[in-house]
């Protein structure tokens, strides 16, 4: 069984920062990539706790990391039940929690899974497909005013009520070449596009299938809850849509547009810092083939005594931020 490399692995592992006998979790393990970093670097007693919704990615994960099977637990389930999986392993906090958001490569080449537009396979894009509504559903069923608001929304496409009408009017859809080749009709083509015509469309619904946006927020919440002092939360995402959610959670974390007082001084003592003042792109720093879209934000809980003590360490950069920012 072959494995795809992490996106950002070195970054991930800089920022979280291993050390043993700490506990940490990945909450979309996927193939286990940075699971696996994690274990390395956390040897001889660090354990860790793999999240994912997607049976068959656990699975791979399992296998991958086989040889740390007496450090490592595994839990199907959303990373936003992040404290109902701590609670069954018995974790009342945690040092470092990893969150990457979005596909992984298996699942992009899995034709029968139905993500990608370049594999024919049926309208699937559910990352747990034991969940009752799939793109399928969505294509052939929703209303016009539905699908505009998925594309429109989640795909921030403009043409969206123009692709709607189309994928409407080719009704049964029943594949992606199909669906891709309804919306590439729809619009006129590439005609100079970086990306197949349909790329928006595609990922409006797989974020609408999964309900993503609230699965993001709702994750970087638990992840948040779930870190003791001094624990570090590293989150990966892809799309601007993601990525804003990210940014403005550990915006709040940090007491950014905290009410103050007449000292200016924050009325609630922020409880985490940043690890790094603005994302890291992972374009130019990674030979990961989907890098080009990556943002990594992360922050650290301050320690207990630090919440009163210095307020203003909330927004001082740390040593582990890499040079690279934008």
């Amino acid at each position: 069984m072959s494995f795809h490399h992490s996106v950002l692995y070195q970054d991930v592992l800089d920022l979280l920062e291993p050390r043993a006998g700490g506990r940490y979790v990945d909450g979309t393990l996927g193939d286990g990539g940075h699971a696996l970093g994690v274990l390395e670097r956390s040897a001889p007693d660090g354990e860790l706790l793999g999240i994912d919704r997607d049976p068959a990615a656990l699975g791979r994960a399992q296998a991958r990391l086989a040889t740390f099977a007496e450090r490592c637990a595994f839990h199907c389930s959303r990373a936003s039940q992040l404290s109902q999986a701590l609670s069954a392993r018995g974790w009342p906090a945690v040092d470092g929690v990893v969150l990457d958001f979005g596909l992984s490569t298996p699942q992009l080449d899995d034709a029968g899974r139905g993500f990608s537009l370049m594999h024919d396979g049926p309208l699937d894009m559910r990352f747990d497909q034991r969940q009752e509504v799939s793109a399928h559903d969505l294509v052939n069923h929703a209303d016009e005013e539905e699908l505009v608001h998925i594309i429109r929304r989640y795909g921030e496409d403009n043409q969206a009520r123009r692709i709607a009408r189309a994928i409407i009017a080719a009704r049964p859809v029943g594949s992606t070449i199909q669906l891709a080749s309804v919306v590439d009709q729809a619009v006129g083509g590439r005609r100079g596009r970086r990306t197949h015509p349909a790329t928006r469309t595609f990922q409006a619904l797989r974020i609408a299938v999964n309900e993503e946006l609230d699965e993001v927020r709702d994750a970087i919440d638990a992840a948040l809850e779930a870190v003791g002092p001094g624990g570090r939360v590293v989150a990966i995402s892809f799309h601007s849509l993601e990525d804003r959610i990210v940014k403005r959670a550990f915006a709040a974390a940090v007491g950014v547009g905290a009410e103050r007082d007449g000292y200016g001084h924050p009325v609630v003592p922020p409880r985490f810092r940043k690890l790094t003042r603005r994302a890291l792109k992972g374009e130019d720093r990674d030979a990961h083939p989907r890098a080009r879209s990556a943002r990594l934000r992360a922050v650290q809980r301050l320690p207990l005594p630090a919440l009163a003590a210095d307020n203003s360490s909330a927004l001082s950069p740390s040593p582990a931020e890499a040079p690279r920012r934008s």
